[in-house]
């Protein structure tokens, strides 16, 4: 059965007292049962992004303590930032990772909501999946005006929170609101191009991108664009839904890229997005040479990949997880620019336990699984290797 896991980011507004994030980090941790996948604090922004996984329980359970720290050591009345903000704890999404649906993360994130707003104190608007309306969706809805705004906000009708809509006070004033929710896994992707061009890097950027590129008033980019009766911009769409792109050139390879966030990894899974981005880099006269993925993947991402890219090879997918997850890596080319290793860059294999994988360790099934992968090598004699049986 499939380990049911999901994974926790949420955005403190404190990104310069190395104290209070410690601690914040620490209660986080300390409720046991998740484990600690990044901690990046910003100065500037004077916010900090904490990345936790593990069963829900956990993870619920972890997220609240972490609200409630956050909540005991942030008084949003003395802070700034150039992020926008509305809270001590500005933003915590749940993110389904494996054995667990969207549907289900939403219904934790509005129990967890409701919690933080009634045991705490602390007023909560649910957004995106959990959203109980259809306008809240949007982050930006809920964090109209941003915690400055939010006195006026907070007993208003068609204005305020969720959960603990009650005329602002003090505790109100020290920790502002938590805009709670739940959305699909983020997948960050540079695609690899042969050509230092970030003209030709944006064109297939814009070529791609759910929001597309303005229309023109003729075919010169320079042109000017057309405008709809309400002077706003008309744009044409580009081709892959849920996606976010543009081009942009790095030194540290010497190569053009389109940069891309999926938003949306059910409707434009990884292998879509890599295969829509040749089809359009070729029709420019230019080459996807590899893959570049930015932070962690979930397992049925690169999995689902394999598999595509096996069918269209007419090949069978009846083969081990770790061989199909080959041969995603080397259809996509992810390990064009570094070696890609699953146990930093997939989540679910950062959070299993650290071990061998000697033939003589495996199950009967296991050993299946491995040696019908691929042939077994010269150097290896079948009759040299051993498996130990363990009864059903």
């Amino acid at each position: 059965m499939m380990e049911r896991l999901i994974e926790c980011v949420p955005n403190f507004s404190e990104g310069r007292d190395k104290e209070k994030i410690n601690r914040i980090v620490e209660a986080i941790t300390e409720a046991g049962g998740v484990k600690l996948l990044d901690v990046d604090p910003g100065e500037a922004t004077n916010r900090t992004v904490v990345t936790f996984v593990g069963p829900p329980e956990a993870v619920v359970e972890a997220a609240f303590r972490g609200v409630k720290r956050a909540s005991e050591l942030i008084d949003m009345r003395h802070h700034s930032g150039a992020h926008p903000r509305i809270g001590a704890t500005d933003v915590l999404p749940l993110i389904p990772v494996s054995g667990v649906t969207l549907e289900e993360c939403a219904e934790m994130a509005r129990r967890l909501a409701e919690r933080i707003a009634t045991e705490l104190r602390v007023p909560t608007y649910c957004y995106e999946a959990a959203a109980f309306r259809p306008e809240r969706k949007n982050l930006a809805v809920c964090r109209k005006g941003e915690y400055e705004a939010f006195a006026e906000r907070a007993d208003k009708d068609g204005e305020a929170p969720d959960f603990g809509r009650r005329p602002f006070d003090e505790d109100m004033a020290r920790s502002g609101a938590t805009v709670v929710g739940a959305r699909d896994f983020l997948i960050a992707v540079n695609f690899n191009l042969n050509t230092t061009s970030t003209r030709r890097a944006n064109a297939i950027a814009f070529d791609v991108r759910e929001k597309g590129r303005p229309m023109r008033q003729g075919p010169s980019v320079t042109d000017k664009p057309v405008l709809d009766e309400n002077g706003k911009q008309v744009m044409v769409p580009g081709t892959l839904k849920g996606t976010k792109a543009i081009g942009w050139f790095i030194d540290e390879y010497g190569i053009a890229q389109v940069s891309m966030n999926i938003t949306d990894i059910a409707t434009t899974p990884l292998h879509v997005a890599f295969d829509e981005v040749c089809r359009a880099a070729a029709a420019r006269g230019v080459r996807v040479t590899g893959t570049e993925i930015v932070g962690l993947v979930p397992r049925r991402t690169l999995i689902d990949a394999g598999k595509y890219f096996l069918r269209k090879q007419e090949r069978s997918v009846g083969i081990s997880d770790d061989e199909i997850i080959r041969i995603a890596v080397k259809s996509m080319g992810l390990d064009e620019l570094k070696p890609f290793v699953t146990a930093e860059k997939v989540i679910e294999d950062m959070v299993a336990p650290q071990g061998g994988n000697r033939l003589i360790d495996m199950t009967c099934k296991g050993f299946a699984l491995e040696t019908a992968s691929r042939p077994l090598r010269a150097a290896v004699p079948f009759r040299r290797i051993w498996v130990r049986w363990q009864p059903p």
